[in-house]
């Protein structure tokens, strides 16, 4: 770039070095910044960076002045994003077994810039904190925005998906049909994005795992929306529905230990309307999308939490314990 043009740019490089090199605890004075200015090529005269750094103010940059011995010295306040804000993110990124590990990396790089240098390195130790499984499905990322796009614009979606096989290689359902669905929601569960639909072949609503879903593409059909009995808020929908395994809903009745009521109100939420039976136990009852996964987590809590009622899931789990006990039998 020619020395007159990059002139000509002087108050967009003022602006980019006060934000890559300074933050609430590392500024620049005017004597720095004209030395940084100069090393990109750019002549400026000390004294009239005052009114520069007026101008970017009056622009709306939060620039913060402040004395260092004599000298004064500049900083970078207020940004789109704080510190502790941007690191919850990196968190979130990088524990997401959804993102792979490739696109963490990506989406971490370009949260970096949003900071200082300095805490940008800060951001950096943040990486190698966990050590989770990721998704390897390099397409998942693209693959959720374009179903966001399906549902705002009303159409159906069409996939394959697949699963994995005993040589741990990904083998396509049904010898690789393409899936017609009508994108409802996309749901997180167990660290698993999911899509809820309506498969329109089957016509019924089922969940695909969003990292399994591959050759996606928008179809041209408008999609078949949920009735008003069908719509769940996602809260809702997360407390009855148990490793997104579906099932029948049911109002199921609990008899629960007092030691126990963290976990059931961690579970369906503080809106349960518990009835005190005695000094050590209470009752109460939900709706809940009655599956083996639910039933295998109430074995999971032993004896402190018990299904009472409707009496055939009552049965269903009195089958789940024999089968169980068969199975370990001695």
């Amino acid at each position: 770039m020619a020395v007159k043009t990059k002139q000509k740019l002087k108050l967009l490089y003022l602006a980019k070095l006060l934000y890559e090199k300074t933050d609430d605890d590392h500024c620049l004075t005017t004597k720095e910044i004209a030395t940084l200015l100069s090393e990109l090529g750019i002549e400026v005269e000390r004294k009239t960076l005052v009114d520069d750094i007026e101008r970017l103010r009056d622009f709306g940059v939060d620039i913060i002045c402040s004395k260092v011995g004599k000298n004064n010295c500049y900083n970078i306040g207020n940004r789109r994003f704080e510190l502790a804000e941007l690191k919850m993110m990196v968190d979130l990124i990088q524990s997401s077994r959804f993102i792979t590990d490739k696109k963490s990396k990506a989406l971490i790089s370009k949260i970096e810039t949003l900071v200082s240098e300095n805490e940008a390195s800060q951001l950096d130790r943040q990486v190698f904190i966990t050590g989770r499984l990721k998704a390897e499905n390099e397409q998942i990322y693209y693959n959720v925005d374009l179903i966001h796009r399906a549902i705002n614009e009303d159409h159906q979606i069409v996939f394959q998906y697949f699963q994995w096989d005993i040589e741990k290689e990904p083998k396509l359902k049904h010898d690789g049909a393409f899936y017609e669905v009508s994108p409802w929601a996309l749901a997180w569960d167990n660290e698993n994005y999911y899509l809820v639909g309506y498969d329109e072949k089957q016509k019924a609503k089922h969940h695909y795992r969003v990292d399994k879903m591959v050759s996606i593409s928008v179809s041209s059909k408008m999609r078949s929306k949920q009735t008003d009995e069908q719509m769940l808020d996602e809260a809702t929908y997360s407390k009855r529905v148990f490793g997104m395994y579906g099932g029948d809903e049911e109002i199921v009745r609990f008899r629960v230990a007092n030691s126990k009521a963290y976990i059931v109100i961690d579970r369906f939420g503080r809106g349960i309307n518990i009835e005190k039976k005695d000094d050590n136990t209470f009752e109460f009852e939900t709706v809940v999308a009655v599956s083996d996964q639910f039933l295998g987590w109430i074995l999971s809590l032993g004896n402190d939490v018990r299904i009472i009622g409707p009496e055939n899931v009552v049965e269903r789990m009195r089958g789940m314990i024999r089968e169980r006990s068969e199975l370990y039998k001695i």
